[in-house]
């Protein structure tokens, strides 16, 4: 039982560290010479340009806010199903589920989704609608923040399962 609870601890940590990273770094659209995230655009190391800085000019900049509230958000519910876990853990009775535990952690998932998915379908308009920003960033890909983002989103789902499934022994 030891051994699966530090499993099952450690996969949690390594989830909420991959939204920690995914959310911060600035590598969700990626090129020669530059990389644009959630919160700003830089055309070198140097030359970065924060997003919020451009709420006037910024084309559907809800859409960014969107996104970035749903990052920080799956980041901060990831991070209270850890803390209700280890509260649950010397609370729960012998033989009950962690079920808030596991919501909580279902719904970071459901926001990662959320946001990544939105980033994904309104990119391309972002980046048209502000040609003046992006000029340098229409050919690029997917940087490792965005594909972290997904990889955070599979883990946020089976951790909130095994939390569902799990059930407290002595």
């Amino acid at each position: 039982m030891l051994v699966i609870l530090a499993f099952i601890i450690i996969f949690h940590i390594v989830s909420t560290a991959l939204l920690f990273i995914s959310t911060i770094d600035n590598a969700w659209w990626v090129g020669d010479g530059f990389s644009a995230d959630l919160w700003r655009v830089c055309t070198n190391s140097t030359n970065c340009t924060e997003i919020n800085d451009l709420t006037e000019v910024f084309e559907g900049y809800s859409v960014m806010q969107a996104v970035q509230a749903t990052m920080i958000l799956s980041t901060i519910l990831s991070c209270i199903s850890f803390l209700i876990f280890l509260l649950q853990l010397f609370r729960l009775k012998q033989g009950e589920r962690f079920v808030m535990t596991a919501t909580i952690q279902l719904m970071s998932c459901l926001c990662v989704i959320i946001a990544a998915s939105i980033y994904t379908d309104r990119r391309q308009d972002l980046h048209q609608q502000n040609i003046g920003l992006y000029y340098l960033l229409q050919e690029g890909s997917y940087g490792y923040s965005f594909i972290l983002a997904w990889v955070a989103s599979a883990f946020t789902f089976i951790s909130g399962l095994m939390y569902m499934i799990l059930r407290k022994r002595k």
